[in-house]
């Protein structure tokens, strides 16, 4: 797991703006005779005396997206004790990107109670390089029995989990961050495009972007709360775990604009995503709660942000593993439940 140098910030959580919703309504008068009754109460006509139709409502679109395909050869990577984790190296079609994706599927979506139900998806980033090894699938952060547990007792809901790699070397002066650094591989576009799209194609999701979380620990802190706040449309909910906010990659060099703009110190300042993120530090790294405190302290509306100190935690991996249940709990208190039309 990355260590954090010189990153790490602090701040206070803001309320989210309210919106009221305004109603009209109109008055007409009516004649007395009751020819002008009877000419106020019949149908509309068109000329020629034919009825006129009243225009029909559209349908509402499905709360459910099905499996659209093509569907893709994954294969078992590991088995748990709440079910296989699945893996598949993809090719993105949006960014030629091609990377190594885990997902796991909650013992709910094969339970015939739920056939009809789609899925709230989790994508989880790990720390560090995350090439060649992933912390969420590897037991370092058993996520996956821990949302079994903490579903049963209801305290969160059970959520298809999207594990991908977020780097492909393991170099960290070929550091990607998530985004599409130019002339290099467009790793932002793979994760904000072609991975949803790949979960959609296989399984039963959600349309609303409350259906879609992102959270990660470190380099993967990043990572989620980039995503979210460039593509709210997409993610309605990043929690970014004891996490840096201002991408140093030695790639960005040259193109200072381009960094900025994929910056989350920037992007929630500008009051452009409106999403929810819970923000975490380890009380035990001063240094690290005071980068994560001034991040949350410039967070501007429409974005809704909360801050959770971890009471003496550190930035290691059997630390963000204690947090775990907490967070999920948060999760399911933000993103939609398993859900039918």
């Amino acid at each position: 797991m990355n260590s954090l140098s010189a990153r790490r910030r602090r701040a206070t959580a803001l309320a989210g703006a309210v919106l009221v919703a305004v109603t009209a309504s109109a008055c007409g008068s009516s004649g007395d005779s009751s020819a002008e009754n009877a000419k106020s109460t019949s149908a509309p006509t068109q000329s020629g005396g034919h009825p006129v139709n009243p225009p029909a409502k559209p349908a509402l679109p499905s709360k459910v997206v099905t499996p659209t395909g093509p569907t893709t050869n994954f294969t078992t990577a590991t088995t748990t004790s709440v079910g296989p984790i699945l893996m598949t190296s993809y090719t993105g079609p949006k960014s030629g990107v091609t990377g190594k994706v885990w997902v796991w599927l909650p013992p709910e979506y094969h339970d015939p109670a739920y056939a009809k139900h789609g899925f709230p998806v989790l994508t989880l980033y790990a720390g560090g390089q995350s090439n060649g090894y992933n912390t969420w699938t590897d037991n370092q952060l058993p996520i996956q029995e821990l949302n079994v547990q903490e579903a049963k007792a209801g305290r969160t809901h059970p959520f298809i989990m999207v594990m991908p790699v977020q780097n492909l070397e393991k170099d960290e002066k070929r550091s990607l961050e998530c985004s599409d650094i130019p002339g290099q591989p467009k790793m932002g576009t793979w994760m904000a495009q072609d991975i949803p799209d790949l979960v959609k194609a296989n399984f039963r999701t959600l349309r609303d972007p409350a259906g879609w979380g992102v959270m990660g620990a470190s380099t993967g802190a990043f990572c989620s709360v980039k995503l979210a706040l460039r593509h709210p449309e997409q993610f309605k909910v990043a929690v970014p775990i004891d996490g840096y906010f201002n991408p140093d990659s030695p790639l960005w060099k040259g193109h200072e604009a381009e960094r900025l703009a994929n910056s989350p110190d920037q992007l929630i300042a500008a009051g452009k995503a409106g999403i929810d993120v819970l923000a975490t530090a380890g009380g035990g790294d001063p240094a690290e709660v005071r980068l994560v405190k001034a991040f949350v302290a410039k967070a501007a509306q429409p974005v809704r942000i909360e801050y959770y100190e971890q009471p003496g935690g550190r930035h290691l991996t059997s630390h963000f593993k204690r947090m775990i249940p907490d967070l999920l709990g948060w999760l399911g208190r933000h993103m939609s439940p398993p859900t039918t039309d």
